[in-house]
């Protein structure tokens, strides 16, 4: 492992940021923006986005999943979740799941307003996540 710096990918971390911005969270005041690059280049993003009955709110991980996978597509290489927490927020274990069940490889940061960062493969995040194999038996 090297002692250089990490530097998130500038243009995630500024669609994350801007996700960030539109966090809709009126009860925890906690925002989070996330954004993820599919492996042909296109970038989604999402934002936390609360509400009164709290099981139904999504986290921005999930939003953005949601978003790419609307729109058609399947994996993504990477996802930059920003916060100003620190540390820096990681993703809570049901956005894992649903990290894992699209691109167990794909790399996340997991980044601050004070340039903290923690980084890993989905799968470091989530080892021996649930896969539909499993289910098929």
């Amino acid at each position: 492992m090297s002692d250089a710096p990490i530097v998130p990918d500038a243009e995630l971390l500024a669609a994350a940021k801007a996700a960030f911005a539109n966090a809709y969270a009126p009860y925890s005041h906690f925002h989070v923006g996330a954004a993820l690059r599919t492996p042909d280049g296109t970038l989604f993003g999402g934002a936390n986005v609360e509400n009164a009955s709290y099981g139904l709110g999504r986290c921005a991980e999930q939003s953005a999943i949601q978003g790419m996978a609307s729109s058609g597509g399947r994996e993504f290489s990477q996802i930059v979740v920003y916060s100003e927490s620190s540390p820096p927020a990681s993703p809570c274990g049901a956005c894992r799941q649903v990290l894992f069940e699209f691109s167990p490889e794909a790399q996340v940061t997991c980044v601050n307003h004070l340039g903290e960062v923690i980084e890993g493969q989905v799968k470091d995040f989530l080892p021996h996540g649930f896969r539909l194999e499993h289910a098929k038996g």
